[in-house]
């Protein structure tokens, strides 16, 4: 069923799908969003915790490093999304596919009558030069 802020009207799989695309795209932003607020909170840290500074430095380093990591994931899936909106376009884009159908029908229907045209001409001129030909044999004297 389609949202009532659609004009148009999707089938059910239409919409679920939609839907899960839409659900893909929040949830990446989202976590790229969180992953980067947290590396920048690691970064402007001060500790002052009871493990010695260079392993809380370790120890951030390597929170940064997942994070940087689920950043990259997360790019990794949009991109992936991006592709994966590109071919439902492509596949589902009926509308385009049937116009783009009709303007080659109508080409080719044009091709065609010309040629036929031509073809048409050219019968009518062999016919006129075949009559001409007959004529002259006909009426030569070297038979």
């Amino acid at each position: 069923m389609a949202s009532s802020s659609r004009t148009t009207i999707l089938p059910q799989s239409k919409e679920a799908l939609l839907k899960s695309y839409n659900a893909r795209l929040k949830d990446d932003v989202r976590s790229m969003l969180e992953n980067f607020e947290e590396i920048l909170k690691l970064a402007r840290r001060e500790s002052h915790s009871q493990i010695s500074k260079t392993t809380q430095c370790e120890q951030d380093a390597l929170e940064m490093q997942v994070r940087a990591a689920n950043m990259v994931r997360a790019g990794e899936s949009l991109m992936k999304l991006v592709a994966d909106l590109k071919q439902y376009l492509i596949l589902n884009d009926f509308h385009s596919v049937n116009e783009a159908i009709t303007n080659n029908s109508q080409l080719f229907r044009a091709t065609q009558i010309e040629c036929d045209k031509k073809l048409m001409k050219l019968r009518d001129e062999m016919a006129m030069d075949l009559y001409d030909l007959e004529e002259e044999y006909y009426t030569s004297i070297f038979k």
